[in-house]
């Protein structure tokens, strides 16, 4: 079986600026990195906190959990097999590999890896 750590929270959002502004005042979370107005990553104390407009949310206006693994075709593969839902099949995206599965009660699990040079 493929080995699972989940690292990220995705939470939808229509402006990343204000977004960031409420988590990092009122949370203290520190900002990781920032993709331009549509998307930010923050320290959450242990997890990533995601911020992300529909642009770049793998499943807008839904919280996402964010599971890096070693193999997202495995990982996506044994979920299915498991009673998941296919709702992105495994492909590359700009920073990393990337699958989508939606468990038997309509929570999404992003699967991801990623891209080596």
């Amino acid at each position: 079986m493929t080995s699972h750590d989940t690292r990220m929270v995705i939470l939808s959002t229509d402006d990343v600026d204000a977004s960031v502004d409420f988590y990092t005042r009122a949370l203290g979370f520190v900002l990781k990195f920032r993709d331009g107005a549509h998307f930010a990553a923050l320290d959450g104390n242990g997890i990533t906190v995601a911020l992300a407009t529909d642009s770049d949310h793998p499943a807008p206006g839904r919280v996402v959990l964010g599971v890096k693994t070693a193999d997202v075709d495995a990982s996506v593969a044994a979920a299915i097999a498991a009673g998941g839902e296919s709702t992105t099949a495994p492909h590359d995206g700009p920073h990393e590999r990337r699958g989508i599965v939606r468990d038997a009660t309509g929570n999404d699990i992003m699967f991801y890896q990623p891209l080596t040079n």
